[in-house]
């Protein structure tokens, strides 16, 4: 390791308390956390410590003017019991271009690599051993200067805490076509994973839910005809036997790892792809002309969910049962045998957890 991380091992391990059998998705959180701050222009006092409540000043800049990103990540164990991650240095990049986005600093890729590899190794009994559950990982970083003022902070706390979960959406999604509010235009930062994001996400996502529905599928921002994205997910859509799915390109949709991975996978699969601007009202004529066959999300927590019902206007597709939804479950269970080394990782996507531990 380049970095030195100092580590304070915990005296008193929860895990006992845990029932891997019934896991609540984001209430668990494993023994130890990492945490480094950016100081004077460089990142300074890498450590690990037990997972615990931390102190921040009520003028810390991240609270007020929202210089706040963060990542998430999986680890996994596969079939001889090692813990294992899934392209790892994805995230460290993508986390490193919502920073750029949102003014603030990069966190070195070895850094983020090493912390990672020392936290999960050393935590390696959290991950739990059923297929379908993991070690939810999640990188954050936020502006922490003790000052009330709008420009970028010069201090930065970065963190990675994790805990152990169960499959975020156990069962197909319906979603509702917002017509109103948006989630992204152009030249905004849709395609940062930036925690303002999610926040102006709530209240159209508690009205789809308040309707019935379980997400939203935001449209974008100009004219409410083009898919972008659902709130957790990047979205498939499966039309007469090809796979379509949103471009990434004007900015406005998040570059997903899972999403990326599925792009190399379908091909592979002797599956046509396409990345294009697709309006919703092609999915409704498709659904029309009985072509409209799959529709699946993508994403870190659930892997692959399916959905089961999109509402647009006056207008309720139904989308065909499960046992016809082959295409994005051949996908799901790729990825989760990829991870779970029952399907040969020709890619290197697969990065076994380096447990050497350094400690000063």
């Amino acid at each position: 390791m380049k970095y030195t991380i100092k580590v304070t091992r915990t005296t008193n391990s929860r895990i006992s308390d845990v029932d891997f059998d019934n896991i609540p998705f984001g209430r668990l959180f494993s023994d130890h956390m990492f945490i480094t701050e950016y100081v004077d222009g460089q990142w300074v006092n890498p450590r690990i410590e037990p997972f615990a409540p931390f102190m921040i000043n009520p003028a810390s800049m991240g609270l007020h003017y929202g210089q706040n990103i963060f990542e998430g990540m999986k680890a996994s164990v596969n079939q001889n019991g090692e813990p294992m991650l899934f392209r790892p240095e994805q995230h460290a990049r993508r986390l490193n271009r919502s920073a750029t986005r949102m003014c603030m600093p990069n966190v070195p890729e070895e850094l983020f690599l090493d912390a990672l590899h020392l936290l999960i190794g050393m935590d390696k009994d959290w991950i739990p051993p059923k297929e379908g559950s993991a070690l939810y990982i999640r990188p954050f970083m936020f502006g922490n200067d003790e000052f009330i003022g709008v420009k970028p902070a010069q201090k930065y706390t970065f963190i990675i805490l994790t805990g152990p979960v169960g499959p975020y959406y156990p069962r197909p999604v319906s979603l509702l076509a917002e017509t109103k509010n948006i989630r992204a235009a152009r030249g905004g930062v849709g395609e940062a994973k930036a925690a303002g994001n999610y926040g102006a996400a709530m209240l159209p996502s508690k009205i789809a839910q308040d309707k019935g529905y379980d997400q939203v599928l935001w449209l974008d921002g100009r004219e409410f005809k083009y898919i972008q994205e659902v709130g957790t997910l990047n979205i498939f859509f499966v039309i007469d036997g090809k796979v379509i799915t949103p471009s990434t390109e004007d900015g406005t949709i998040l570059r997903g790892i899972t999403r990326d991975s599925i792009l190399h996978i379908l091909p592979e699969m002797g599956v046509e792809v396409e990345e294009r601007a697709l309006s919703i009202h092609e999915v409704v004529d498709a659904h029309h002309k009985g072509t409209l066959q799959e529709c699946f999300g993508a994403g870190t927590a659930a892997v692959v969910a399916h959905v089961d019902k999109i509402a647009y206007a006056d207008e309720v597709m139904e989308l065909p049962d499960m046992k016809d939804r082959k295409i994005g479950e051949a996908v799901k269970n790729y990825i989760n045998g990829l991870r779970a080394g029952k399907i040969e990782d020709t890619r290197g996507w697969i990065v076994p957890v380096k447990m050497k531990e350094t400690v000063s």
